[in-house]
């Protein structure tokens, strides 16, 4: 009956901390993409003194500031969380993770508050060239916020730059270098990059979208066509770089978390010169011990595409998911991989020796402690197996991860040819007379929201049963409240976003119906 509350409670929790990420991801996108936007078109102001610029880049501000507000709503209460919700894990390794939500929230986010001011309200009040710095700083913070938002969660990806303190039961940072190890590492690089790009692809798309529905209205034709000129021209640049990062996100996934790559494509059995399904169909009856069962209805796969993605090499060995769990195989920093089994025993040896060494420890006994370090030390890498109790907790949601991958990456390739239409047919001007393509503009919008919400998924969703990678898992991460309590909070908070979103939309609406200011917008 325990194990059962306790699973009900994780699920809810899990449940509730999804729920708030997605709604705030809702928003956190097109804030960051259109501050972009919204810095061309003043420095276009600034740069010609055309007031019809001034114009557009106070429409689309508009736009931004209710994204804005409501994103800060949203990611305050998604802060609160770990301590309410995940409680063990904001002290397990609180003196990390909270480093860099802290400077986010001290150096990032004061920077965007301070000029967030001026940016609205300074028109007409200061000069020309200060409210133009103040849009970018605005927007620079917005960058410089999303940094380190992400390499917090990069960390959880990929964890780096700590010790385990025994006597504290934290896991601390090793030095003064390892603050940097965290900040910097190879992982939260690629991950900004691929992140902010990929929001800077919804920022295009919802402008050109916004832009098609003014053409098919025949209203603000001279603001729509500008604006669809500077959103494809740099969402085409975005896409093809969240192309690059993707490839090397990718690799890094490979050698961090070959579970996730597995689950992705729905990988049982690896090998070497695999391929990569771009389409398939998994077969529901599939069960990682079915070996009689294909794992697919249909697949079509790119030859040698996977071991070249995640080795480098066309003939590189890919393990899948009964290779990870059976272990035995040559990891990429050439050790032999142990089993699940192993860790999960391993794990438990590193708890009976925390144990046993603290208790030395309280009862003043300082020779018996020195003497179970080394066995502690020896196993603590594996600390969070021991918190496993079956290998199938390790495996991760294979169809949710396969079919939300290929919606991201489908998805990534048509925003490629998307926007590379749009600017080839506004450059001839053209596209105007386009409707067909105009309605594609519009409906386009929705489709960079889902992209997002599914490249997420893949991130989150490939990494359980893990809160941090191969350290702390979700069963011990969570915190010692009643499941009804997260279960109504859960529904409470549904309901409050929704009517947030809801409210969003039909003022983000209202402002699209009023259209730019009707004096200089149309043509």
């Amino acid at each position: 009956m325990l194990e059962q509350i306790n699973t009900s409670l994780i699920d809810w929790s899990r449940a509730q901390f999804a729920l708030t990420a997605m709604y705030h991801w809702l928003f956190v996108p097109l804030t960051l993409g259109l501050a972009l936007l919204m810095g061309i078109m003043e420095t276009l102001y600034v740069a010609t003194g055309k007031e019809c610029w001034k114009h557009y880049t106070k429409f689309w501000m508009k736009i931004f500031g209710i994204n804005f507000v409501i994103g800060v709503a949203t990611g305050l209460i998604l802060e609160f969380e770990f301590g309410t919700n995940w409680s063990n894990y904001s002290w397990f390794v609180g003196d990390i993770f909270g480093a860099p939500l802290a400077i986010e929230g001290i150096l990032a986010f004061f920077l965007e508050a301070t000029f967030v001011a001026v940016m609205f309200f300074g028109w007409g009040r200061v000069g020309k060239r200060f409210h133009l710095v103040s849009t970018w700083l605005t927007g620079v913070g917005a960058a410089i916020s999303a940094w380190w938002i992400l390499v917090a969660n990069s960390w959880m990806q990929h964890p780096v730059g700590m010790t385990f303190n025994p006597d504290t039961m934290r896991n601390e940072m090793q030095a003064a270098g390892s603050f940097w190890e965290v900040a910097f590492s190879d992982v939260a690089v690629v991950k900004f990059f691929h992140t902010v790009l990929s929001c800077w692809v919804l920022g295009a798309a919802f402008v050109v979208g916004v832009a098609c529905w003014y053409l098919l209205k025949k209203r603000h034709e001279r603001m729509a066509l500008a604006s669809i000129k500077i959103a494809a021209a740099f969402g085409l640049f975005s896409s093809l770089v969240v192309a690059m990062t993707g490839d090397t996100s990718a690799y890094q996934v490979a050698r961090t978390q070959p579970m996730k790559l597995a689950a992705i494509e729905g990988l049982y059995d690896g090998g070497t010169r695999q391929g990569l399904t771009a389409i398939g169909v998994l077969n529901p009856s599939k069960e990682r011990h079915d070996d009689g069962v294909e794992p697919f209805l249909f697949e079509w796969k790119m030859p040698y595409a996977l071991s070249f993605l995640a080795t480098r090499d066309a003939d590189g060995y890919v393990p899948g998911i009964n290779d990870i769990i059976a272990g035995g195989y040559t990891q990429p920093d050439g050790t032999t991989a142990l089993s699940a089994a192993e860790k999960m025993d391993r794990g438990r040896e590193a708890l009976a020796a925390l144990g046993a060494y603290r208790e030395a420890r309280q009862n003043g006994d300082r020779q018996a402690a020195d003497e179970i370090l080394p066995r502690l030390e020896d196993n603590v890498k594996y600390l969070g197996y021991g918190y496993i109790e079956d290998t199938a907790q390790l495996v991760p949601d294979v169809p949710l991860n396969f079919y939300a991958f290929r919606v991201m990456v489908g998805l990534g390739c048509y925003f490629i040819l998307f926007f590379a239409v749009v600017l080839f047919l506004a450059c001839k001007r053209r596209l105007a007379g386009v409707r067909w393509m105009q309605w594609v503009g519009l409906w386009t919008i929705p489709l960079a929201y889902i992209a997002g919400q599914a490249g997420w998924i893949v991130a989150e969703v490939g990494r359980q049963p893990w809160a941090i990678q191969d350290l702390l898992p979700v069963n011990a991460a969570i915190s010692a409240v009643s499941t009804g309590s997260v279960r109504t909070t859960f529904f409470l908070f549904l309901a409050v976003f929704t009517f947030v979103l809801a409210a969003g939309i039909c003022i983000v609406v209202r402002i699209i119906r009023k259209g730019p200011e009707q004096s200089t917008s149309n043509a």
